[in-house]
């Protein structure tokens, strides 16, 4: 037995859409997607224009989390259902951040990634291909329900907008100021943002076999009896490698390896002008190998800054692998922010607002502080734990958590 009804006239994110559901009752008398869609043209009462109008396929999110691989994506946005199999080779942020919300609601991130949700309409409206049944929750069931009270609240958070130049100008800073690619930085740093401290989906806990961080993964090692370093010095030569070499070395080397591969032609022609910037204005002075010289020692110095500044607020929080847990959950439990001082402002660009960072990655950092309050009182409702420390404790949380790592893997590999 068939039924077939019309769906009331909604506005959402990928716009106006009227749909019509075909069910099929279960034995226990229960609506069930019967998995066909059909189009079909409705002339309009007044005879001037037709609307061409879907038939969606009713899913769960049973038959959606299947759909989780990088060649069969499927995402669930303000509850409709997207395949986006094709798209993600095309998406401006990278194909990994697709597929790291693959089989899974994406409505959150998708809010707070995106600048102008009614651009993005017109890429979202070819994809889809259903929507979730009525009796279905908004999020996964193993979801925490509260988070979706904390997003609405926080929603209201979210005037403080970037401006589309700022995109210009992060091209010109990261590739023309810095020498490094703008895309590898972009794609990199937001499957960072999606999936905070989440193995193996963020990029920026992936220093294996260098280091060995978090709890799970030195007793991996420890249990495999894998030792490429002495990892029981590792809060000791984190000194001596990582503070010193992570941007002349490793970002360097890496910027360019991804910028080669995969053929990202105009971050080329602007990073070369960084070179070519260089060597016009001091090569008179220094020669070649001393103006190479100047450029890595800027970056020498500009290294253990960043080391910092970055990791202070993540690596001493939890890391683990995907629990699909809430878009607030995911970002609170892996982040950290820093008390706030002129100094501290200053020294990390106002990055010692991580939680708020990580909560709204398109507001500008300026505008951090006037939120923060919100936010703090918004967790302390909904039982979150909103972390605030000193600058110097930070610091000394990373070597910190570095030695408990260490002796993890030595009780592991030595038991």
């Amino acid at each position: 037995m068939k039924l077939e009804e019309k769906l009331e006239h909604s506005e959402s994110l990928v716009g106006r859409s009227q749909t019509c559901l075909h069910d099929t009752l279960q034995a226990n008398g229960k609506p069930r997607a019967n998995g066909k869609a059909e189009v079909y043209e409705k002339q309009e009462a007044n005879g001037k224009s037709d609307r061409l109008r879907k038939c969606l396929n009713l899913y769960t999110w049973q038959e959606i989390q299947k759909h989780n691989t990088e060649a069969d994506q499927w995402l669930v946005i303000d509850r409709k259902v997207y395949n986006v199999t094709d798209w993600a080779s095309k998406h401006p942020g990278g194909h990994r951040v697709l597929n790291h919300y693959a089989g899974e609601d994406a409505t959150d991130a998708f809010q707070a990634m995106h600048l102008d949700l009614s651009i993005v309409q017109l890429y979202l409206k070819p994809l889809l291909i259903g929507e979730l049944s009525p009796e279905e929750p908004s999020q996964e069931k193993n979801k925490n329900a509260q988070s979706s009270f904390l997003q609405h609240d926080i929603g209201h958070l979210s005037m403080f907008k970037k401006s589309k130049w700022n995109h210009l100008m992060h091209k010109f800073v990261m590739c023309h100021l810095k020498g490094l690619s703008a895309n590898w930085w972009n794609y990199r740093h937001f499957q960072h943002h999606v999936k905070p401290n989440i193995y193996p989906k963020d990029p920026d806990i992936d220093v294996g076999p260098l280091f060995l961080i978090g709890d799970t993964q030195p007793v991996k090692y420890g249990k495999k009896k894998i030792k490429y370093i002495d990892y029981e010095k590792q809060h000791l030569y984190f000194y001596m490698v990582a503070l010193p070499l992570l941007m002349p070395v490793y970002f360097n080397l890496q910027s360019m390896q991804v910028m080669y591969l995969r053929k990202y032609w105009m971050d080329i022609a602007w990073v070369s002008s960084f070179y070519i910037r260089y060597f016009i204005t001091f090569g008179p002075f220094y020669g070649i190998f001393g103006t190479m010289l100047l450029i890595y020692l800027v970056k020498f110095i500009e290294s253990p800054w960043i080391a910092y500044v970055t990791q202070m607020s993540h690596i001493p929080m939890k890391m683990s692998r995907e629990e699909n847990h809430d878009w607030l959950s995911t970002q609170i439990v892996a982040t950290c922010n820093i008390e706030q001082s002129f100094f501290n402002d200053w020294f990390t660009g106002h990055l010692n607002f991580q939680i708020e960072h990580h909560l709204f990655p398109t507001m500008p950092r300026h505008n951090y502080h006037k939120v923060a309050p919100l936010v703090k009182s918004l967790c302390a409702k909904h039982g979150l734990q909103y972390i605030n420390k000193p600058i110097l404790k930070a610091f000394g949380d990373i070597v910190r958590s570095l030695k408990k790592s260490s002796s993890l893997w030595m009780d592991a590999y030595y038991e």
